[in-house]
């Protein structure tokens, strides 16, 4: 049962994950550009972690970004693009619980993408220093989509971007599966946090 319990959890996680990787590259665009930019997000310096809370103890757990190609219009504040979390990477460190997790809730061999297509942005990102912005967009999870707004604190030193997001994603309501048993009660909200780093490349507009 605590199995279930965890994997459940994982579930809404990844929902939540997905959300947050997708706002790294949504900020990232410094608002002083003029024109359109690019925002490269780096995999590897990106961190998606999540944590749901129980009566017995805390899940934590994990999912690594695949990919994201975001194009930002700083003078009409307009973001187009995609960014795709890996589903298939989850994992909570308990291989019993992963396994059920990924056949069973994700159903991540079906699924294998969480994506999050950003549309709007709300607010300026100063080219040096520390600025909150928040981003609109569409979250799809397990074949479903739904409408989010994230807050975001991007901190820009020259074309580097640091992206840093936490929010609570509440799963129940977006009709996951609650893991609660008779013998243990999982929290119907799970709290996610990013970190990111990114890169901003302007390009030349065509005229």
């Amino acid at each position: 049962m605590i199995r279930k319990l965890r994997s459940g959890r994982r579930f809404a996680v990844s929902t939540s994950l997905a959300g947050f990787a997708c706002l790294l590259a949504l900020w990232i665009a410094p608002a002083s550009h003029a024109q359109d930019s690019v925002v490269q997000v780096e995999p590897a310096q990106t961190k998606i972690e999540f944590s749901l809370g129980s009566s017995l103890h805390t899940v934590h757990g994990r999912f690594a970004l695949k990919s994201s190609t975001i194009h930002f219009d700083p003078a009409g504040g307009k973001i187009s693009g995609a960014i795709a979390v890996d589903a298939t990477s989850g994992e909570s460190g308990n291989g019993g619980r992963d396994a059920r997790m990924h056949r069973e809730i994700l159903e991540s061999a079906k699924f294998p993408e969480i994506v999050f297509t950003p549309t709007q942005i709300k607010g300026a990102v100063a080219a040096e220093g520390t600025s909150k912005v928040e981003v609109s967009g569409r979250f799809r999870l397990h074949g479903k989509e739904h409408d989010v707004t994230f807050p975001v604190e991007v901190v820009a030193e020259g074309q580097k971007l640091q992206v840093a997001i936490h929010f609570v994603i509440p799963y129940v309501e977006w009709g996951l599966k609650n893991p609660s048993n008779f013998f243990l009660h999982a929290s119907d909200k799970v709290e996610v946090e990013i970190h990111a780093t990114g890169h901003l490349e302007n390009t030349t507009a065509s005229n």
